[in-house]
C-alpha cells in the first residue's frame, strides 16, 4: 500500500484549520497529522510529528509564518505550501516566503478567513503532492529575504552551431524567452540579477501565476535587477534591456505589425481551453510565428507538469538555442524534464549557469 503524504496544518484561525482538514483528507493519498496555531507551535511539531509537507499561513500572533518558515529550514527542513491572501500585500509576503524556502503558494480567494478557500480544494491537494516531492533549498538562520546574492561559479560555454551560422537577416537581434513555474520566483531571482543593464536583446518571462501577483512579482524583480522589470501591457514594444513578466490571468503573445521591424506583446483569452493562463507553449509558439527561429533562446525552468516542452522543441528545430534548468537543481523537474525527455533542450544546465549563458548567447 502505498504511504501517505503527512500534513501539519499551520493557521491561526480554527474555522480555516479544519476547512483544509476536510480538504485535505478528501484524497487517500493525504492524512493530516497535526495542526498549529502559530509559528511557534508550526516549529515544535515540524520536529515532533515530523511531517511531509507544511501548509503555512503568514499572519499569525507569537511568530509568524515567514518567520517560522526560517526555523524550520534551518532546524529540520520540511516542504512548506504557504496559503496566503489573493492580494498585493499577500503576494508581497509569498515572494518573501518563497526566497525564505517554501516551495509554491496557493492564494486565499477572499481575504484571511477565507469561506472561499473550498473552492481551492483540489489545487490544494495537487500542490500538496507536488510539494512534497520537491528540491528543498535550505538557509542559514541569520539569512532572510532581499539579501545579496554570492557570484555564481563560471561555467564554460560553447554556442551550437545554428548561433554560429547567424542566419538571420541583420539587425533582427536575438529575443530571450523564459517559462518557469513552481519554485520559479526563487530561481528567477538567482538568474535576472545577473543580466547586465545593457542586455542585447529583450526578455520574456511566462512564470505561472494569478493576475494580482504579477505586477508586485515585476515589481520586486526590477528593484533586484540591472534590467528594467516590468509587468507586460497591451502593445508594449520589447527593447533590448528589458525583462517582461507576463502578466496573469490571460495569454501572452508577441507579434509584429505590418511594416514594423520591433516586437509588440498582446494578450489573449484564447485558447480558452489552455491548463495556464498565461501559458508557456502559447507565448513561444507565438514568438515563432513572428520572429526568426534562429534568433530565439528558449529557457524552460523549474515547474510542474510539462508547458512549454512541445514548443521548446518547435523552437530547437527551427535552429534556436534551448535550455532546461538541470534536474539538480530544479525543485520541481516536471517541465524542464519533459523538455529533455522529448529532445527539446539544446543545454541543460544548473540555474547558477544559466546567466552566463545567456550572456554569450546573446552577445555572440
Amino acid at each position: 500500500m502505498k504511504k501517505k503524504t503527512r500534513v501539519l496544518i499551520v493557521d491561526d484561525s480554527a474555522l480555516m484549520r479544519k476547512y483544509l482538514r476536510e480538504i485535505i483528507e478528501e484524497d487517500r493519498e493525504l492524512e493530516v497529522v497535526g495542526a498549529a496555531r502559530d509559528g511557534q507551535e508550526a516549529v515544535e511539531l515540524n520536529l515532533s510529528l515530523k511531517p511531509d509537507v507544511i501548509t503555512m499561513d503568514i499572519n499569525m500572533p507569537r511568530i509568524d509564518g515567514l518567520t517560522a518558515i526560517q526555523h524550520i529550514m534551518v532546524q529540520r527542513p520540511c516542504p512548506v505550501l504557504v496559503v496566503s491572501s489573493l492580494t498585493q500585500k499577500g503576494a508581497l509576503v509569498t515572494f518573501e516566503a518563497l526566497e525564505l524556502g517554501a516551495v509554491d503558494y496557493v492564494p486565499k480567494p477572499d481575504g484571511t478567513v477565507s469561506l472561499g478557500i473550498k473552492d481551492a480544494a483540489r489545487e490544494i491537494r495537487e500542490k500538496i503532492k507536488t510539494v512534497r516531492r520537491a528540491k528543498l533549498r535550505t538557509l542559514k538562520l541569520e539569512d532572510g529575504p532581499g539579501l545579496k546574492r554570492a557570484k555564481p561559479p563560471a561555467v564554460e560555454f560553447a554556442p551550437p552551431n545554428p548561433y554560429k551560422a547567424a542566419a538571420a537577416p541583420a539587425g533582427n537581434g536575438k529575443l530571450v524567452l523564459i517559462g518557469v513555474s513552481t519554485g520559479g520566483p526563487k530561481t528567477l531571482m538567482e538568474i535576472l540579477p545577473y543580466l547586465p543593464p545593457d542586455f542585447e536583446a529583450p526578455v520574456v518571462v511566462v512564470q505561472h501565476m494569478p493576475p494580482s501577483f504579477t505586477g508586485p512579482f515585476a515589481e520586486r524583480l526590477n528593484r533586484e535587477c540591472r534590467l528594467t522589470v516590468k509587468e507586460s501591457v497591451e502593445g508594449m514594444p520589447l527593447l533590448p534591456g528589458e525583462a517582461m513578466v507576463a502578466r496573469g490571468g490571460v495569454h501572452l503573445k508577441i507579434d509584429r505589425r505590418p511594416g514594423e521591424k520591433g516586437l509588440r506583446l498582446r494578450h489573449s483569452p484564447r485558447p480558452a481551453e489552455a491548463l495556464y493562463k498565461p501559458s508557456i507553449d502559447v507565448a513561444f509558439r507565438s514568438a515563432l510565428s513572428c520572429f526568426p527561429g534562429e534568433n530565439i533562446v528558449a529557457v524552460l525552468l523549474t515547474g510542474m507538469g510539462d508547458d512549454g516542452a512541445d514548443a521548446m522543441l518547435e523552437i530547437k528545430e527551427s535552429g534556436g538555442l534551448t535550455i532546461a534548468e538541470a534536474e539538480e537543481t530544479a525543485v520541481v523537474w516536471g517541465m524542464p524534464g519533459e523538455a529533455v525527455k522529448r529532445g527539446a533542450a539544446g543545454l541543460v544546465l544548473p540555474y547558477y549557469a544559466i546567466a552566463e549563458t545567456l550572456k554569450k548567447a546573446v552577445s555572440n
